[in-house]
């Protein structure tokens, strides 16, 4: 296949289309209201009000435009030279997480941790789920944990008649927080999985520079945001003891982790974790009556956002490369923490890997800035989408205001930026 030459002028396109993808994205409680005022057309409104539609839309508009440009045969040929392989696993991760027994199987495990503190129980359970739930996603992957994470939190706390300075700030955290959770692997979290391998970071050396830091933040980021509700915590339904106990065959739980743990093993290869989710949708259907409803329209969506962001993302080379090479480390990492915001923070550290001769302070800074943003919108780091497709429907009209998370979300992210640029190692 002959090597893909994009013209100038539609790259210029593709970066105008993106960044009114990403005003789309901060505008769809204005597109749910116009849902209600016109309901003859509120399909159609409530669609484009849709946060993971968003990125999918605007994707077509994009194919649809390079086909009118430069032919449908070169517009194909760029579809089928991007590669899906991260939204397809985001996909299977979030159905297989969110499956009634892995969730049952958390909740209780989390339930019995959270009862060693020293802390009323739903106190001590929401700290405990913002807290080690992220950073599962160091071993699980950060879609997981994501998953995981939010439904946990749905279930005891985000609701609809808790307040809405709690239910922003608590997504704030939550998205920051799996951010950053996933940096004690070289494997978990996409923006470090997108340079492990061609900067030789292996294990030990996660935990020695990015680990240990991101940690305390975590902890940091989740003990503040229990302080500042603690009173609304305290009037939480207390826990029952059914909360830690599973109600779901031990072996059922076991053959759930087999599969989750086998579609975490061969992330990288879609062909093997397919086959492992087609095997996982036989066995539930089997044993339905130890399962709950799968996630399989929410996974859908987050999906489709990604490949979205896939399509837009990879015309946008022309001007990230540039931009991040021509910054010192110290701007690096705010540059980075910034336009993390506006992209996907994966895609950032990629291009970023792309650039030849950079120095270990260069590499820090990209990802440790990448990592650090990934909880300021919903764009900026791939397990997001899952947080907000399963959190939103506790949010007033069903929707998340971007502005309200980017709010919530800016003190937890200068705690992680402090632990990354002010400790030692």
């Amino acid at each position: 296949m002959a090597e893909l030459i994009i013209p100038r002028s539609t790259e210029i396109m593709a970066a105008v289309i993106f960044a009114l993808a990403v005003i789309h994205t901060f505008s769809t409680a204005y597109f749910e209201h116009l849902a209600r005022i016109q309901p003859a057309h509120a399909g159609l409104w409530h669609l484009l009000g849709e946060v993971e539609a968003v990125f999918g839309f605007w994707a077509m508009v994009l194919l649809v435009f390079m086909a009118f440009q430069l032919g449908s045969n070169t517009s194909m040929h760029y579809l089928e030279s991007r590669n899906f392989t991260e939204p397809a696993f985001v996909f299977v991760i979030m159905v297989i997480a969110a499956s009634r027994p892995i969730i049952d199987f958390a909740g209780a495990l989390l339930v019995g941790i959270s009862r060693v503190l020293p802390l009323p129980a739903p106190t001590a359970y929401y700290l405990t789920v913002l807290s080690l739930g992220p950073l599962l996603g160091s071993f699980i992957t950060e879609p997981a944990a994501m998953t995981l994470s939010a439904l946990l939190l749905r279930e005891r706390f985000v609701n609809k008649n808790a307040p809405n300075a709690f239910k922003y700030a608590t997504l704030g955290v939550l998205f920051v927080n799996v951010s950053i959770g996933g940096v004690l692997t070289p494997f978990a979290a996409p923006p470090v999985l997108m340079v492990a391998g061609t900067w030789g970071w292996d294990m030990a050396f996660m935990l020695t520079h990015f680990g240990w830091k991101a940690a305390i933040a975590v902890f940091i980021n989740a003990a503040v945001v229990t302080f500042l509700f603690r009173d609304y915590l305290k009037g939480v339904k207390t826990m029952s003891d059914a909360l830690a106990r599973l109600d779901v065959p031990a072996w059922v739980v076991a053959v759930h982790l087999v599969f989750l743990t086998g579609v975490v093993v061969f992330n990288h290869h879609p062909i093997v974790f397919a086959a492992f989710f087609l095997f996982f949708m036989g066995f539930t259907e089997a044993y339905h009556k130890y399962q709950s409803r799968l996630l399989i329209r929410e996974g859908l969506m987050v999906a489709f956002f990604l490949a979205g962001l896939v399509v837009l993302g990879g015309l946008q080379k022309w001007w990230l490369q540039p931009t991040l090479e021509g910054m010192s480390p110290a701007v690096l990492y705010w540059g980075a923490t910034f336009l993390t915001a506006i992209t996907d923070n994966a895609a950032l550290t990629y291009l970023g890997s792309l650039v030849d001769g950079v120095t270990d302070e260069f590499k820090y800074a990209l990802v440790a800035g990448a990592v650090t943003g990934g909880g300021l919108t919903v764009i900026a780091n791939a397990p997001n989408p899952a947080g907000f497709a399963i959190l939103k429907g506790s949010f007033d009209d069903g929707a998340i205001n971007p502005l309200g998370l980017l709010t919530a979300a800016l003190g937890p992210t200068l705690v992680a930026a402090a632990a990354f640029l002010l400790l030692p190692g």
